[in-house]
């Protein structure tokens, strides 16, 4: 027996036993309101979407070329329509996520207004936005199993069981439009018990996956910028271990923790960790420390540090902010150290931020760290701060100039010009921008690709189109021709925005609690019928 009819036996037994005081309620009625509203509670969404990256995880391990991707969001409506898109376009939302963007919280949902990515918007605004963006993907549940309701009702009047049967068995066999969420908790906002205390938040919200990086706290950067200062391991672990009891006091016991080294293009710390035995991880830590030798009290200035090094004395080279450097071209070797370190401690996935999205590069990463953990495994960002464009014509010259091919038409200095669109360099360029996915899961570890920033950029891309062209010379086409028609044609829900808003539920609940007397707005002088043969 489907759930559906198994909620709709038990209600009416609950209205048996409640006597002639619930006459008005309908057991089909509250048997559909509980199929439109399958998860009644954040730590619901959190177990279920748990299980299904932990599924995937397994499906990766089997299978390369089963990555997981995502799209980043900084409201509840664009995460709706990419579950909406990804479900009408290709079927299912398998694989598929979302990635709540600090980067995009900061610039976008912050009361101060537009801030850069480091750490400066209020943190509650990031478990808000989790709960936002699950409650818009509820909602498009609800809107569609609605529509198969009404769906229904017109079959059973017509008397045509068939297709009677069909759509309850859709309904029965729905998919959800709730995926999982890698929420980004930046650097913790604050020590390991405020990373404790926020991430008990961003679980309650629907979390199973967050994502923590090894920034010093209260100065960090986005991870494409400068000035970039790590801690020590011994500081980063006691924050995966935070959010790993944070997941554990919640029940969530299969939630997945994401550990960012920024390491690649972090030169400073701020602090020396204490080592207690050579060789211990402190000390792997501090002999990446760019120092200079001690040979007398001389060598040294007031407030100078010393530490003792393969049996030597040297002091940690310090700059005029207090922060230490560390030794040049140091960054993959920490990079590694800090994902093996991170997953021999609780982390269960890496994200190594990189100046540049180059497969070889990560993939030699991830062999290191496979010599230990063999099954490690990434989170990687197909950041819009990289010139996808320049990097790839760039790469694409390289290897054709290694192999001796005749680069002599093309500039590499150059090579964005317009005049290289139509290239045979730039055609190359454009295959292995769209193979970079598959090829770095199956080359380099990468499990998950994300891109940061999308709705960002393709927010203001549209605006600018719709700007220039209604506030110039096409005035409302613009508009019309440029979305609406363009809705219309490509069959995108929301241009019956009205629907799109939850009109139509609130009409169908109405009639539900008032019956006959109920007030619609979906009758005949709605001007959303107007779409209804619109194509």
């Amino acid at each position: 027996m489907s759930q559906y009819l198994n909620d709709l036996n038990a209600v009416e037994k609950l209205r048996t036993q409640n006597g002639s005081a619930w006459n008005a309620i309908s057991p089909e009625y509250a048997a559909r309101m509980k199929a439109q509203n399958r998860f009644k509670t954040g730590l619901d969404i959190a177990k279920y979407t748990a299980a299904i990256m932990r599924k995937d995880m397994q499906d990766y391990d089997n299978d390369s070329s089963k990555y997981t991707q995502s799209l980043g969001c900084w409201h509840g409506f664009v995460g709706q329509q990419k579950m909406l898109a990804i479900k009408k376009h290709h079927g299912t939302t398998d694989k598929r996520y979302l990635y709540l963007s600090g980067w995009m919280v900061a610039a976008l949902r912050s009361e101060f207004g537009p801030l850069p990515d480091q750490s400066m918007h209020e943190k509650t605004s990031v478990p808000a936005l989790i709960e936002e963006l699950y409650t818009f993907l509820r909602q498009a549940d609800a809107r569609e199993i609605g529509d198969l309701f009404k769906q229904l009702d017109a079959a059973i009047k017509a008397n045509d069981k068939t297709k009677a049967d069909d759509i309850q068995a859709q309904i029965d066999n729905y998919e959800t439009h709730v995926v999982p969420i890698v929420a980004d908790i930046d650097a913790g906002f604050g020590n390991e018990e405020a990373t404790y205390l926020l991430a008990k938040k961003m679980i309650e919200a629907g979390a199973c996956c967050i994502q923590i990086e090894n920034q010093v706290s209260d100065a960090k950067q986005c991870g494409h910028q400068d000035g970039k200062v790590t801690v020590p391991h011994e500081d980063f672990l006691a924050k995966i271990n935070a959010v790993r009891y944070a997941f554990l006091e919640l029940g969530v016991d299969d939630g997945v923790i994401v550990a960012r080294t920024d390491s690649l293009g972090a030169g400073l710390t701020q602090k020396i960790p204490v080592s207690n035995t050579s060789g211990d991880l402190a000390a792997q830590y501090n002999a990446f420390l760019d120092t200079t030798p001690v040979n007398s009290v001389a060598d040294l200035n007031e407030g100078d540090i010393v530490l003792r090094q393969d049996g030597k004395l040297v002091k940690p080279i310090r700059l005029p902010n207090g922060l230490f450097k560390f030794k040049d071209n140091t960054g993959e070797q920490r990079c590694v150290l800090d994902c093996i370190t991170s997953l021999q401690n609780g982390a269960d996935l890496l994200w190594i931020e990189t100046e540049k999205p180059h497969v070889q590069q990560i993939g030699g990463m991830v062999n290191e760290i496979r010599k230990v953990i063999p099954n490690a495994k990434l989170v990687y960002n197909n950041s819009p701060s990289f010139n996808w464009t320049l990097n790839f014509r760039q790469q694409i010259f390289d290897a054709w100039s290694d192999a001796g091919r005749d680069v002599s038409q093309y500039n590499r200095e150059r090579l964005m010009s317009l005049e290289y669109d139509q290239s045979d360099l730039a055609k190359e360029a454009d295959d292995k921008i769209r193979t970079f996915q598959a090829d770095a899961a199956r080359e380099a570890g990468i499990f998950h690709h994300l891109i940061t920033l999308p709705t960002y950029h393709t927010a203001a891309l549209s605006t600018d189109n719709l700007a220039k062209g209604y506030f110039g010379e096409e005035g409302m086409l613009a508009y019309v021709k440029g979305v609406q028609r363009k809705e219309i044609r490509e069959g995108l829900a929301c241009v019956k925005h009205q629907a799109m808003a939850g009109s139509n539920l609130g009409d169908d609940h109405k009639e539900y609690f008032s019956g006959e007397q109920a007030l619609k707005a979906a009758g005949e002088d709605n001007t959303m019928n107007q779409f209804d043969q619109a194509s």
